[in-house]
């Protein structure tokens, strides 16, 4: 008997209505979500000692232990099995590999991650989705919805071509920040400071400490705010009968700009 078989015939056990564990029986997807979030973060605590093997080794099982728990629950329900979980993740990596496991040709990582892109898109078609933006979970803490966000945006050309541009746009928005913090009377309740934080947290991230802030709710204002503009920039590409992926990027900041100029007006 595999480890994967000796899991499902436990949990199998456990969820019995009449002679498995009263708790585990008793169970919902509502009542597993807590479980879920703090397995993820107990693995990422792992993932970043990995030295411990006993430890990850530890924590991907629990992990694992919440793909089972709500397979199982599924397959007594007569939805779907583990199997058909395990098999719909394998048939998605060999659609996503075509450089692998077909003809295509991809020999960096940049390549690999643009091929998997357009595979994906290709996937969604049927889901109504109007922004490259869109497809970023909700539910995302802040700085990785930040980080996710502005990947989708670079995808399309929205992005700097080097260092130098972020560098700049740092000491841009450090220099709003001084300004809106020298004029501020209480820094903590003030909220044009929490939206300037906002957008220098979106550049670097790891300038909140030396600021005594809470990173977390002032970037998520800022990744929202990003997002209003770039649909902004979307819709206005669009109303001109363009597409982003074919204007230059001082085409696009030209309409970021406006977007900027149209939220000042409102």
């Amino acid at each position: 008997m595999t480890g994967i078989e000796r899991l499902h015939e436990i949990m199998v056990r456990l969820r019995d209505p009449e002679k498995g564990c009263p708790w585990d029986r008793v169970q919902t997807l509502e009542t597993l979500k807590p479980c879920v979030l703090e397995e993820t973060y107990e693995l990422l605590a792992a993932m970043g000692r990995p030295e411990d093997q006993a430890n990850h080794v530890e924590e991907l099982g629990d992990v694992l232990l919440q793909v089972m728990f709500q397979s199982v629950m599924a397959e007594q329900e007569g939805r779907f099995t583990f199997d058909d979980v395990a098999n719909a993740i394998a048939d998605k990596l060999v659609r996503r590999h075509p450089h692998v496991f077909g003809d295509v040709v991809a020999k960096d990582p940049a390549t690999v991650l643009k091929n998997w892109e357009q595979i994906k898109q290709q996937e969604h078609k049927k889901e109504t989705r109007h922004s490259a933006l869109d497809g970023v979970p909700a539910t995302l803490p802040a700085l990785l919805k930040a980080q996710r966000t502005q990947e989708k945006a670079a995808r399309v050309g929205f992005d700097w071509k080097d260092a130098a541009g972020p560098l700049a746009k740092i000491r841009e928005e450090l220099a709003e920040l001084e300004e809106a913090v020298a004029a501020s009377k209480d820094t903590s309740l003030d909220e044009h400071v929490k939206e300037e934080l906002g957008d220098l947290l979106f550049s670097v991230t790891n300038l909140a400490r030396h600021l005594k802030a809470d990173s977390e709710s002032a970037l998520e204002g800022t990744t929202a705010k990003f997002a209003r503009r770039f649909r902004v920039v979307e819709a206005a590409a669009k109303t001109q009968g363009r597409d982003l992926k074919s204007m230059t990027l001082a085409e696009m900041e030209a309409l970021w700009n406006e977007a900027k100029k149209g939220e000042a007006a409102s």
